[in-house]
């Protein structure tokens, strides 16, 4: 995989580190930015997340599907951890209602977030990543 096994493994576990990733989206009525708990690297080329909530973002990602997923961490760059903690994402998303890749979306929640209020009814949102950098806009790709 071309990112770090450290971005995965942050990136995986944002909510629980009480570092939850961004989601920013542009609609009709301008821009807005969710808390997600549920991003993950999902192959080489993915980021995916579980969305329950289906308000904003979700109306958004129907209108354009750009977006920005955001990890923010300044205590693992203080750690040095991370050379920089902030970590964008830039992408296309695509919707999953149903069928194999939302089932695959799902089957890799935790099983917290697999047994959330609103889980079953949730959507897979899969995003094709077109660019990943630090703040400072170096590329997270190992390549």
């Amino acid at each position: 995989m071309p990112y770090s096994e450290v971005i995965q493994r942050l990136v995986a576990s944002a909510w629980v580190d009480n570092q939850p990733c961004l989601v920013g989206t542009t609609g009709p009525d301008g821009p807005n930015i969710s808390p997600k708990g549920t991003v993950m690297l999902f192959d080489d080329d993915h980021l995916a997340f579980w969305e329950r909530s289906k308000k904003a973002a979700l109306e958004n990602m129907g209108h354009d599907d750009r977006v920005v997923v955001v990890y923010s961490n300044m205590q693992a760059q203080a750690d040095k951890v991370l050379e920089s903690g902030v970590l964008r994402f830039y992408g296309r998303a695509t919707l999953h209602e149903s069928g194999p890749l939302r089932d695959a979306i799902f089957a890799r929640l935790s099983p917290r977030e697999q047994t959330h209020a609103g889980a079953d009814t949730g959507i897979g949102v899969l995003v094709r990543i077109e660019r990943a950098e630090d703040v400072r806009g170096k590329p997270l790709r190992k390549d």
